[in-house]
């Protein structure tokens, strides 16, 4: 989980919040903001499942070369 997880999660929660508190007061302005702040912390949230993609992808990458490399220095020591 990154920051734009949490950072996500607690925008669309302030936005669940306030969209009620338009409701309740009727205030349309009010409701229609914290319907945009929810698809704010949508979006935060993508990005942090974005991000954890790529770190997980780069952890592969890592791994891969790590294993070539240590193949290439067998290979060159004869003991493949």
């Amino acid at each position: 989980m990154t920051d734009e997880h949490v950072k996500g999660t607690v925008t669309d929660v302030k936005g669940k919040v306030e969209e009620t508190a338009g409701k309740v007061t009727g205030d349309e302005e009010q409701e229609l903001h914290g319907k945009a702040k929810q698809v704010q912390g949508e979006a935060q949230k993508g990005l942090g499942d974005v991000q954890d993609k790529a770190q997980d992808a780069l952890g592969d990458v890592a791994d891969a070369t790590k294993e070539t490399l240590g193949d290439v220095q067998d290979t060159l020591r004869g003991e493949k």
